[in-house]
């Protein structure tokens, strides 16, 4: 006769063999599930609240400070400053000057220097004359002039002579005014620097080199400017 491994107990349970209770139905209640540990959850969490927090923090920065500036008045704009080489302020009323009659050739050479010269010299705009535009000009306010024609001057030997622009000048300071005159040329060439115009020879480089241009070599030549 076998024995069943299961027995009832006094309250009409069959207990199993190991020991564990059994209900008379057969059926067993299920067991209270085990909860999961929340630690690797957690973190992963955690870890992702401050990684949004890092990004939306700068962003949240960069819209006040961009706020702000549109909100902040432009600064005023600095005044504007004279420019150093801006034109001279000068008077457009004609420059008197002498005309002396000429000769042929010079009034010929003349016409061919006064056509070529430049409108202007540095800053200085070229201005009317009363007399002789065709061997007479001016420039700027106080004049500078240029005078073409006439005697030259005889002036000693021993006197400094100047080459600009391969045009031997000769320079002789007066009260107001600086006087240069051609030595090496065919017919006589005369410029007056007003005293307030410094380094006379800075302003006759254009002029020379229309003068090298139209007027031919002539003259004794001083040795100072011979090449």
């Amino acid at each position: 006769m076998t024995t069943s491994s299961a027995a009832l107990d006094d309250d009409g349970e069959r207990g199993a063999a190991d020991g564990t209770g059994e209900p008379a139905d057969g059926i067993r209640e299920p067991a209270e599930p085990v909860a999961d540990a929340p630690d690797g959850r957690d973190r992963t969490i955690r870890g992702a609240a401050l990684l949004a927090t890092l990004i939306a923090l700068p962003i949240t920065l960069l819209v006040a400070v961009l706020a702000f500036t549109k909100l902040t008045p432009d600064a005023p704009a600095a005044a504007p400053t004279p420019s150093a080489t801006s034109a001279r302020v000068q008077s457009t009323t004609p420059v008197e000057m002498a005309a002396p009659a000429l000769a042929a050739r010079p009034a010929t050479v003349c016409r061919a220097l006064l056509s070529q010269l430049p409108a202007s010299i540095r800053d200085l705009a070229q201005r009317p004359v009363t007399a002789g535009p065709e061997q007479n000009a001016a420039y700027g306010d106080p004049a500078l002039t240029v005078a073409c024609g006439g005697t030259e001057q005889a002036f000693p030997d021993t006197d400094e002579v100047w080459t600009v622009n391969r045009v031997c000048w000769h320079l002789a300071e007066q009260a107001d005014e600086t006087v240069l005159t051609t030595v090496d040329r065919e017919t006589l060439i005369t410029v007056r620097v007003p005293r307030s115009y410094e380094q006379p020879l800075q302003w006759v480089p254009s002029i020379s080199s229309t003068i090298v241009a139209t007027v031919p070599s002539g003259g004794a030549v001083p040795s100072g400017c011979q090449r």
